[in-house]
């Protein structure tokens, strides 16, 4: 070996000075911050030359939990690394003490529980060597060589690049990642272990928000898109080649070559399979770490992207299913994707994974179900798709449970599949969680789903079984729960045996109406009450019993309260009117004329309009209220001005109601008759003055000549042309007789309808009079 030249570097010496610690943002880490200072010696052992570098060594504490002794472990630490001087064996044992009582956002924890990119989904090809950083141009060199020699240069690079600590120093060397981008470039097809190592390389930077422009820079995304298509369609003809082999083989089965050749290629395929699964699950992550840009993410859409995921949800593994939903999950929030998955019919295959042994797959698939369940056609989809007893069986799951009631109230809340509730065990398990609460306050999600499936007459039958209503009862009377109160009600306007159950808590709510109670709770019992038409309650006895007459009266006095307590009353009014006794004692205390007055102040409100009608409408049946109505108030006169109201439900209450009072009193049967009839004449003229006349389309109300059959003479002077049919108006214009005769016949068929339906809620298991709907409003 030559003698180096006088002069030359002979030694190097290398110090590390300025130790601190922190701990890390996220990770249960310490950071070990310090400088090392080189210098190089000369011959003579004088200093030549001399540089600083500051460094970071980050030490992973595995093992740090909540029952970890952290003075031993600070020990080990301070023993292990070299970089920390023992005088700092207190500040690292309470860095460790700060890290292990560190709480974590929910938003890591969530992330870390479900998200793909948390871990790396690719382990690389097995190599005997360990990369090191210092060698990196020697594996960039292995990337102009043949494929295994590619192969091998990636995956020590990979090695690299899943340590966090490498990835700064990797994104200084333009070289390597241009040399990967070429490769994947120009080789992917040759070989997917190639593929999948160099794009594991580039998923391993976009973990980190930062160094997306890299990944951007060198378009892999939409090179990931490319190898994603380009696989599917590899598959497809993986699976048109075995199915033919399987025919033959089917079709000739003594045949042992075909035997032998179809299990060969289906081992050939499953190996195949296993690869291309691995491509497509680092691919998927890449994108979905991309995604966090929108634009990028609308780019992807732009490309399909919810097509291809769809289809790839037929795969088995479990692990790329997991990125395939979560992609999905986090696409679903935008319309035009929740559309393409629509059309993809998504949720059929979804419905596949439901549900599985993979806790976050199924995790996973739930909040993407939930998401989507927010569209009402893709709620009908779940339903199609037998989801509906599935989601239920999971509420059993304490760890899916919150997921399945939010998916389940969803459903709950189209009229159409309520009564699917009744089939399945979803009611008693709920049941039993709403009694498990205690006197704790329940979750919002479950008695949501509870007042929803109380509406239908199937599931109350359910709900009622056993000591259902009076556990319920108890609960809220004793702790005042408006929600559970809300259930009751919900069950209390089914007919049949389920409202006779109420017979033995009639009691109890009439009890709770009172000022000192709060206004919401007393709004669902009084309207619980209100819905008892049971002809075996006795409502005067309870009137007297709790004193509710001054209440009712008091309450419907414009501003005394909430309108919709306001209204609650009104409708208990009408309810407890249909009793000929309850009808005379609220008469006698002078509701009429409050209600008159309520009217006045209300008119506007066809709610409040529909329900004071129907009042009078039941009180016109009672001999001893009929003649209060008719003869001492002008209601007769406010149901003649509103017989005409825009809102057809007014229209129907106010014409049975005259029709009842015209049965009875014949000046109000002549006033309503004469007003029926100018209304009829208004409308038939106006129809005729504002018709234009054709010659052509109306031959008949002119001659040849164009001059009118009727001349000059007014319209009025030939009532004939409008009601003589039918023996009604005779040919002078005058009400026939005979009119009145068929009123009194008819009047004899009318019985007392039940009440209209309230704003509150429509209610399908029973037969209305009127079918009152207020949606109409």
């Amino acid at each position: 070996m030559d003698s180096l030249p006088a002069g030359d570097p002979r030694y190097l010496k290398r110090r590390v000075k300025g130790c601190t610690l922190e701990v890390h943002p996220t990770e249960r880490a310490l950071v070990v911050q310090y400088e090392v200072e080189a210098t190089v010696l000369g011959e003579l052992g004088n200093p030549m030359v001399g540089e600083r570098k500051e460094c970071q060594k980050i030490i992973r504490l595995k093992s740090l939990n909540a029952h970890t002794d952290t003075s031993s472990l600070a020990q080990k630490v301070v023993e292990e690394c070299r970089l920390i001087p023992s005088s700092k064996l207190h500040e690292v044992e309470q860095l460790l003490f700060y890290l292990q009582n560190r709480k974590q956002s929910n938003d890591i924890q969530e992330k870390k529980r479900i998200s793909p990119q948390d871990s790396t989904p690719y382990a690389g090809v097995e190599l005997d060597e360990v990369a090191s950083i210092n060698s990196i141009d020697e594996y960039v060199d292995l990337m102009y060589e043949d494929v295994q020699e590619k192969i091998r240069g990636a995956t020590l690079i990979f090695q690299l690049a899943r340590n966090p600590d490498n990835l700064e120093e990797l994104i200084e060397n333009d070289a390597a990642l241009g040399a990967l981008a070429r490769v994947l470039r120009e080789d992917w097809k040759q070989s997917v272990d190639l593929a999948t190592t160099i794009v594991s390389v580039f998923f391993c930077f976009s973990s980190f928000s930062q160094f997306h422009g890299l990944v951007t820079h060198f378009k892999i995304g939409a090179l990931c898109m490319n190898i994603i298509e380009h696989e599917l369609k590899r598959f497809d003809l993986w699976q048109d080649e075995l199915q033919k082999k399987k025919k033959a083989y089917e079709e000739f089965s003594e045949n042992l070559n075909l035997k032998k050749e179809h299990e060969k290629s289906f081992r050939k395929y499953q190996s195949l399979l296993t690869k291309q699964e691995q491509l497509l699950r680092v691919a998927l992550c890449l994108l979905l770490n991309l995604a966090e840009d929108t634009r990028t993410e609308l780019k992807m859409r732009n490309k399909n992207i919810v097509h291809t995921l769809v289809k790839i949800l037929d795969r088995e593994d479990e692990e790329l299913l997991l990125v395939v939903v979560s992609f999905l999950k986090k696409l679903s929030i935008f319309l035009e994707n929740k559309n393409d998955m629509a059309e993809t019919f998504a949720v059929e295959k979804l419905a596949r994974l439901v549900p599985c042994d993979h806790e976050y797959l199924l995790s996973t698939n739930l909040r993407l179900l939930l998401n989507l369940s927010f569209d009402t056609s893709l709620r009908s989809q779940m339903v199609q798709t037998g989801l509906l007893p599935k989601v239920s069986s999971l509420l059993a799951d304490e760890a899916q449970r919150q997921l399945s009631m939010c998916i389940l109230y969803h459903i709950s809340m189209d009229d159409r599949f309520k009564s699917m509730f009744a089939d399945t065990d979803c009611i008693p398990q709920l049941m039993k969680m709403v009694f498990d609460c205690g006197e704790e306050t329940m979750d919002v999600a479950l008695i949501s789903l509870c007042i929803n499936l109380a509406a239908n007459k199937s599931n109350a039958k359910v709900i009622c079984e056993g000591n259902g209503l009076k556990m319920l009862m108890k609960r809220a009377v004793k702790l005042k729960d408006v929600l559970v109160m809300k259930m009751i009600r919900n069950l209390s306007q089914h007919s049949g045996p389920t409202k006779s159950l109420f017979l033995d808590h009639v009691g109890d709510l009439a009890a709770e109406i009172s000022q000192e109670e709060a206004e919401e709770f007393v709004i669902e019992c009084l309207g619980t009450l209100a819905n008892l038409t049971i002809a075996d309650l006795d409502w005067a006895l309870v009137l007297k019993e709790y004193n509710l007459v001054p209440y009712l009266k008091d309450r419907i006095k414009p501003g005394s309260a909430e309108d919709d307590l306001i209204l609650e009353v009104v409708i208990m009014i009408g309810t407890v009117s249909m009793d000929d006794s309850c009808a005379a004692m609220l008469a006698k205390s002078g509701i009429i004329p409050a209600l008159i007055e309520l009217l006045n102040a209300r008119q506007e409100d066809d709610e409040f309009v529909c329900q004071i009608f129907y009042v009078f409408y039941q009180m016109v049946f009672h001999k001893a209220t009929r003649n209060v109505i008719v003869k001492d108030t002008q209601v007769p006169a406010y149901l003649i001005d509103m017989m005409h109201d825009g809102n057809a439900e007014v229209r129907k209450v106010c014409n049975n109601t005259l029709d009842i009072i015209a049965e009875y009193d014949e000046e109000w049967g002549e006033k309503t008759q004469n007003e029926k009839f100018r209304w009829y004449n208004c409308q038939w003229l106006e129809m005729v003055e504002n018709r234009p006349m054709d010659e052509a389309e109306e031959p008949f109300l002119y001659g040849e000549d164009g001059e009118s059959f009727i001349g000059d003479r007014d319209l009025l002077e030939r009532p004939g042309l409008f009601y003589s049919a039918e023996g009604i108006i005779s040919a002078d214009g005058a009400i026939s007789p005979e009119f009145y005769t068929d009123l009194s016949s008819l009047s004899e068929q009318f019985v007392p309808a039940d009440r209209p339906v309230s704003a509150y809620g429509f209610r399908p298991d029973e037969q209305f009079f009127f079918n009152y709907n207020t949606a109409s409003r």
